[in-house]
């Protein structure tokens, strides 16, 4: 495989409905697994419209392209120089030759470039089953094993994405299965392959695997493998071929180590120890992400409390005017509607809804005191709390034990809002003695044992894979919004937040101004409908 050169490429199209256009091409020239020499990419202006949903995705609009572009035989000519009669790979190899660039090439009347390889995702699919990151998705798996941040919805991104996948993520398990060849790789890649976690009916989620004890999922996979539909017979032929191998297998290493010293006889369960190191695996991704997540989420926060801590008073005179503006109106509407008893009323909701507002300044301003950034040697220190904390991660152990799964929820409820908060000092107190922390808390201390057995472990796995994806969406959702942006920008240029802070005061002084003038024109209506003084004046 080290030797072999092969071209790795991507599309961006008009879409899903032919006719379709190819309006980005990349590729990269590959050696092996490594990427050799510099990327193509080019755009090409087929002068055709652009359905907006395609825009969407890949930010390409006919006057871009039409501005930008180059025309399509040119592109293909210098592509077909580019890659030099190798054979091509793409993520997703079907759609993008077969479906996009050869009726594009038919279309145009050139000759086919290149000879098709192998698919990239079909390749990924089969190695990576049972796929960890809950599914296949290019950005699913950069997100899942840290690959580098591309262009995400570009093609030249995606080829980039998939290089690193390819080097970083399945070359280790093509290697350690011994497809250390081109021709190797490529008949791997093309094997029929169903995946090991059924994807749908009433078996949905679970791994086939399990038929080996369950007669039910056994007979629903005899069922399946009958069916009338030849896909879905191939389908449960091919799992029913796979238990019968397991079985074997199973048979044949599923005991047997003798001890030279004392002659006794080990018996060993080979998926326990495999759902084992997965269990270990998946709880060092999520002791990472968790880090990971604590210090970004509290990078944020401690900018949004410098943010507030400079621009709390103007915060505070706004909010107190947008209340004298609120409690004027419904003090006129209540007077002109039901008379001065109603309007009367309105006063002290006025000044109940005031101290309200004081309360939660005062309570933001205190937690803004306390909110610090985190130090070289407590973000260091973040993984290894959070190693700690993982492995107490086991809440389907205590389903059927009401008490403990309310102590339980209670304990991860307490730990969530400790990571949000940056709170090193309550998450070591946790790690370090989880029972003793929940004793002082007055709660019930809880087993955290880890022997487990496979069904346990099985659904231990299922629960951390869960836990896992939920917290990759959640630093994307952080990572996407405009505080992770200013946060970013403000730790290459300290005094960008300074900067921010003047844009926003000018704004609230002018908010501020408009609230002034709206205020004292109804306090004005109010004394000259009643002849008393506003009730809401200082």
């Amino acid at each position: 495989m080290n030797h072999s050169t092969w071209i790795l490429l991507d599309t961006e199209t008009t879409g899903f409905k032919a006719p379709i256009y190819v309006v980005e091409l990349a590729a990269q020239r590959m050696r092996g697994w490594t990427p050799e020499g510099p990327p193509f990419e080019r755009l090409l202006n087929h002068n055709a419209d652009i359905p907006p949903e395609a825009s969407r995705v890949n930010g390409y609009t006919r006057e871009i392209l039409e501005r930008d572009g180059e025309e399509p035989l040119a592109v293909y000519e210098a592509f077909a120089d580019y890659v030099d009669g190798q054979p091509l790979v793409a993520y997703n190899l079907r759609y993008d030759l077969d479906e996009v660039l050869q009726p594009e090439w038919d279309r145009l009347g050139i000759e086919p470039v290149g000879r098709p390889g192998f698919c990239a995702l079909q390749l990924a699919q089969r190695l990576l089953d049972p796929v960890p990151a809950g599914n296949h998705k290019l950005q699913t798996l950069r997100q899942y094993y840290r690959l580098p941040q591309r262009g995400a919805h570009t093609a030249l991104g995606d080829v980039e994405t998939v290089a690193d996948l390819m080097q970083q993520v399945l070359r280790p398990l093509a290697e350690e299965r011994g497809l250390d060849t081109w021709e190797a790789i490529s008949e791997f890649a093309a094997v029929p392959w169903y995946p090991s976690r059924i994807a749908f009916g009433k078996h949905k989620g679970r791994l086939f695997r399990e038929a080996l004890d369950d007669s039910n999922l056994y007979g629903w996979l005899e069922w399946l493998a009958s069916s009338n539909n030849p896909r879905s017979a191939a389908m449960g032929r091919w799992y029913l071929d796979q238990l019968s191998r397991a079985e074997q297998a199973t048979t044949q290493s599923s005991v047997v180590a003798a001890s030279e010293s004392n002659g006794l006889v080990v018996f060993q369960n080979p998926e326990l120890e495999t759902l084992r190191q997965l269990v270990s695996s998946a709880r060092t991704r999520l002791a990472e992400l968790e880090a990971e997540y604590t210090n970004e989420h509290h990078g944020v926060e401690v900018v949004q409390s410098e943010l507030f801590n400079r621009l709390r008073s103007y915060y505070v005179k706004r909010d107190a005017l947008r209340l004298k503006v609120e409690y004027r109106r419904k003090y006129l509407d209540a007077l002109l509607i039901e008379g001065e008893e109603e309007a009367e009323a309105v006063a002290p909701d006025y000044e109940e809804a005031r101290a309200e507002t004081e309360r939660e300044y005062e309570e933001a301003a205190t937690e803004a005191s306390h909110t610090r950034p985190l130090s070289d040697n407590e973000q260091k220190e973040l993984k290894g709390l959070f190693r700690k904390l993982v492995s107490l991660y086991h809440p389907d152990r205590f389903a059927n034990e009401p008490d403990k799964q309310q102590t339980y929820k209670q304990l991860t409820q307490i730990i969530n809002e400790a990571r949000d908060r940056g709170d090193i000092e309550r998450l070591r107190e946790i790690a370090n003695d989880p029972n003793g922390f929940l004793v002082r808390q007055g709660l019930d201390s809880l087993d955290f044992s880890d022997e487990a057995q496979v069904a346990e472990l099985r659904q231990l796995y299922e629960t951390l894979q869960e836990r896992i994806l939920n917290l990759l969406d959640e630093l994307q959702e952080l990572r996407e919004s405009a505080e992770y942006e200013l946060y970013t920008l403000s730790e290459r240029r300290p005094e960008f937040v300074q900067e921010v802070a003047d844009q926003q005061a000018d704004q609230l002084v002018e908010e501020i101004a408009g609230l002034e003038a709206e205020a004292e024109q109804l306090a004005e209506e109010i004394e000259g409908l009643t002849g008393a003084e506003d009730p809401f004046r200082d």
